[in-house]
């Protein structure tokens, strides 16, 4: 009647097992690192590279505890933080010798001591929130007139191509500010120019007005378009911080808007602020403009001559200079992908783009008019821009697909695939608040944390015992597995536990305890009406299932609201509960029965049970049964 088959036992000894093994990488904390990573897309790290940040900190007198290259970055473990610091000012001075162009991003970390066949098992430590781990929270004002101001200089460049196509002759189209001023000869052309602009331009108010002989036509965004201008930006430049910090490896970053021009960014684990603004700021865009072939640009090209009005002057990766127009043809803004690939003919590594349909339509009128003429490709990253590839265009090309080749390497068509798929920021931002919360704060709030988890369980383990006698230690038990299992479960999900989701813990643990709590009682009720302590142990858990699942679907309900509706720290609160009521099921009722199964099952004449004290009002007086 009460035993359980051995496979039942195998799955509760499988769960023991490896909520053992994926919650003990939080027992061995973090230590503290340097990491090194590039600060350039061009730049890479290599075994070579890990040899010199050897020496580096050789000649310095440190020794690491332990040096790595994984994930693009080389990251060195130290004792203890004095060490640290001293790392990083050694690296600094070595890796970047001038500071207003540095290579190398040095930045101060906290990494896992977890052993390394835990490491390869991918058991990790949960993550931690910046209340707990410390971090750097950043306050962003977007700049929305900047946002304005970029929106009208794409509309100028429309309008231009627009009435190119229609073939209404102008004067010259200017952008002054947010207002776009186009002149014309005469009213009859101004007319079917402002019929062209109200058809496909909705989102523009136009007002004419004489100047001279001519007609100078003026175009502003509509308010209720500029809001949504600035509304899009907003969204746009959260998008790129999310693909940039979540590319680049930071856990678990909270980045949500406040506001209507302002964003919170925070980074648990960056202690070092330089290392979170350049996360921040780098970003890359795409730029395709026209290579200048005059006689002049070749003399500048050669640096016989200045650069010609109307051009600018970018290298190649080579360092070879190319002089470019400075009218964009296509930006960043156009792309929908960015992948790398190879060459179906030279299996060179390639990075293939696709465009939006305004996008194609534009590099197909391009590539049209300018064949047997070169293009260039200009990655920008940090205000600085680089020319990928300047190929010859040979033929038109349609359908919205750019194939970019020229000297890469796989891993820098990787690496410039993803830098544009992060896109580009839609319009500045500015940093109004700055706060690094330290790690020792950190510590503090995990061991307040920590301690009432502890006294919790501590409190409700001696009650159960003081109460329910047996029952109340194997209840006990099933709730230090209910909370190894959960804390296993948040490690292996790489969930974010913050003070809110510690109050979350320490919650569950009394729920918890409310599944045993009724088997408990409904097995003393069974033994009241005179059933044998075996058959009450059956029918207690058999018939308190009903009403335990009752009361958790209930209460997980109310987690998924809040997990659904809410955010921040209440979302954070979340998580932790509703994760915790399915391993409360689990260990309650399970993990509980299995070990009362294995202690009282194997007694066939089974007199007694140790439940505590069982009142018995129909005979007038008490029993207790041990």
């Amino acid at each position: 009647m009460n035993r359980y088959p051995v496979w039942k036992y195998a799955i509760l000894l499988i769960a023991l097992v490896v909520a053992g093994l994926y919650a003990l990488p939080n027992l061995f904390g973090e230590s503290p690192a340097v990491q090194v990573s590039p600060a350039k897309a061009i730049v890479k790290l290599d075994p070579t590279s890990m040899v010199k940040v050897e020496e580096v900190l050789k000649a310095a007198g440190l020794s690491p505890d332990a040096i790595s290259l994984d994930n693009g970055s080389i990251k060195a473990r130290f004792a203890n933080t004095d060490a640290q610091l001293k790392a990083k000012d050694a690296l600094q001075k070595a890796l970047n010798p001038d500071a207003a162009d540095p290579a190398y991003v040095i930045a101060l970390n906290l990494l896992s001591r977890s052993p390394a066949w835990l490491t390869a098992m991918r058991a990790s430590p949960m993550y931690l929130g910046l209340d707990l781990r410390g971090g750097v929270h950043f306050m962003l004002q977007v700049d929305m007139q900047a946002a304005l101001t970029k929106k009208a200089e794409s509309l100028s460049g429309d309008i231009r191509s627009v009435l190119r196509e229609k073939n209404v002759r102008h004067g010259g189209i200017t952008r002054n500010g947010q207002a776009i001023e186009i002149r014309f000869r005469d009213a009859a052309t101004a007319q079917a120019a402002k019929r062209i602009i109200q058809d496909q331009f909705a989102d523009l108010d136009t007002v004419e007005a004489a100047e001279g002989t001519d007609i100078k036509m003026v175009a502003t965004i509509k308010p209720l378009a500029a809001r949504t201008v600035q509304d899009q930006a907003l969204k746009q430049n959260i998008t790129t911080l999310h693909n940039r910090i979540n590319e680049l490896g930071v856990a678990e970053p909270v980045i949500q808007q406040q506001g209507l021009d302002r964003i919170v960014v925070q980074l648990p684990g960056v202690q070092d602020t330089a290392k979170a603004k350049d996360i921040l700021g780098r970003t890359a865009t795409l730029e395709i403009r026209l290579v200048d072939e005059g006689t002049e640009a070749r003399a500048a090209e050669s640096g016989a001559g200045p650069v010609p009005f109307g051009s600018e002057r970018y290298l190649e990766r080579n360092g070879q200079a190319v002089i470019v127009k400075k009218q964009v043809i296509l930006t960043g803004e156009n792309l929908t992908d960015a992948q790398p690939g190879f060459d179906g003919q030279t299996q060179e590594p390639t990075v293939n783009l696709s465009l939006d349909a305004k996008g194609a339509r534009i590099f197909r009128d391009v590539t049209r008019e300018n064949i047997n003429k070169r293009m260039a490709i200009i990655l920008f990253e940090k205000g600085k821009g680089e020319v990928v590839t300047a190929p010859v265009i040979r033929s038109e090309i349609g359908g919205g697909r750019v194939q970019i080749s020229g000297r890469m390497t796989t891993t820098e068509a990787a690496d410039t695939s993803l830098l544009l798929r992060a896109g580009s920021l839609a319009a500045p931002m500015e940093i109004i608040e700055e706060r690094t919360i330290g790690p020792s704060l950190g510590a503090e709030n995990i061991a307040k944390g920590f301690n009432s988890v502890t006294w919790g369980f501590l409190a409700v383990a001696i009650f159960m015992c003081f109460y329910y006698m047996l029952f109340g230690v194997i209840s006990s038990v099933a709730l230090a597995f209910n909370l190894l299992l959960l804390v296993a479960v948040l490690s292996m999900l790489q969930a974010t536990l913050t003070l809110p989701g510690m109050a979350a813990m320490a919650l569950v643990l009394g729920m918890a305890i409310d599944a045993n709590v009724l088997i408990n009682e409904r097995v003393r009720e069974e033994l009241r009406n005179g059933a044998s302590p075996q058959a009450a142990i059956h029918a207690g858990y058999d018939r308190a299932w009903a009403t335990i699942i009752d009361s958790n679907v209930t209460t997980l309900i109310a987690g998924l609201a809040l997990l659904a509706f809410g955010s921040g720290p209440v979302r954070g609160f979340a998580v932790v509960h509703c994760l915790g009521i399915l391993t409360s099921m689990f260990s309650g009722v399970f993990f509980s029965r299995g070990v009362v199964n294995l202690w009282y099952g194997r007694q066939k004449k089974l007199k007694s049970v140790s439940i505590g004290t069982v009142w018995r009002p129909d005979a007038g007086h008490q029993v207790t049964t041990n």
